[in-house]
């Protein structure tokens, strides 16, 4: 099974099962964002973590050894087309100069590690329009000189 054929399975049960992503990731221990990656098949699990969520969702053993594939990120070259994501895009564009200036006047030459990470999307109610909080917590990696 490829990560889209895992991907549609869980999507199908998600959705028959009528579970939220954070039930789902309550369920397998981890976070809801880091357990929709996997479901996307942009990370991988490990073997508890796939046999948790297959026995959440009622799927065979075919979709838990797909979570434990790992997978391959291409993204390819153009932009977004998908509105959600394009503003995210969009976001990192206007802002990614900053804040890669920001970072390097903090703690020096590097980045920020999407490894050593961690990510959470949150809900703000707001009189004038509910907000979106998205906080991205990644370790700062120094480049080496050699």
């Amino acid at each position: 099974m490829n990560h889209e054929m895992m991907t549609a399975a869980i999507l199908t049960a998600k959705n028959e099962k009528g579970l939220a992503w954070e039930q789902i990731a309550e369920a397998i221990g981890m976070s809801p964002v880091w357990t929709t990656s996997c479901c996307f098949g942009m990370n991988t699990m490990l073997e508890e973590q796939a046999k948790a969520l297959c026995e959440t969702l009622a799927l065979d053993q075919a979709v838990a050894t797909a979570l434990q594939t790992p997978p391959s990120k291409h993204w390819g070259d153009s932009v977004p087309q998908d509105p959600l994501i394009y503003r995210l895009y969009e976001a990192t564009m206007i802002y990614g100069p900053s804040v890669k200036a920001l970072i390097h006047e903090k703690f020096g030459d590097g980045i920020m590690s999407a490894i050593d990470y961690k990510m959470y999307v949150d809900k703000v109610e707001d009189p004038k329009g509910d907000r979106v909080v998205i906080t991205m917590d990644g370790k700062f990696l120094p480049y080496k000189r050699w």
